[in-house]
């Protein structure tokens, strides 16, 4: 047994690879919760023509990150390390954006939303690399899980704002 009576961690990864992995989500919750914040943000502010368009769809994408940032921290958790969870360490990890002091027109909420969303998929699969080298099987598939979701974000996000 380790210090304070807690067993070694034994699932096939060393301390090393858990420690990467670890980080390297610690990086993608905090850059999801920043991004979950921002769109939060942007449901309660959005004004304009498209008022019950965007509200209702920054609902459903507020929501879809708030269900992901649980499975991204219990992983964390599981590779037996303490999750982030304040604005201080967000604001430290998080490749995303704060969202503005004063809301932005609903079109510039968009385009803030697209950046957010591809920056969380840059996240991802830039971790991609250590979890393929430990041959960490439940953090790829929690990954290729957001990539799917970022991506399609995005995508549908950059749609509004073609003419």
């Amino acid at each position: 047994m380790a210090k304070g009576g807690a067993r070694q961690i034994d699932i096939g990864l060393s301390d090393e690879e858990r420690a990467k992995i670890a980080g390297e989500l610690s990086r993608l919750l905090a850059d999801t919760y920043t991004l979950y914040l921002t769109t939060h943000n942007f449901h309660w502010n959005v004004t304009g023509p498209m008022f019950n368009t965007l509200h209702t769809m920054f609902m459903t994408q507020y929501t879809e990150l708030w269900n992901a940032v649980d499975p991204i921290a219990e992983r964390i958790r599981a590779l037996g390390h303490p999750a982030p969870g304040s604005y201080g360490e967000y604001g430290k990890l998080s490749s995303v954006s704060d969202a503005p002091a004063s809301p932005p027109k609903a079109m510039e909420m968009v385009a803030i939303l697209v950046k957010g969303h591809e920056a969380v998929a840059r996240t991802a699969r830039s971790i991609f690399e250590h979890v393929e080298k430990a041959n960490d099987q439940p953090t790829a598939d929690l990954l290729t899980q957001r990539l799917d979701v970022h991506e399609k974000t995005a995508w549908m996000l950059r749609s509004l704002l073609e003419e």
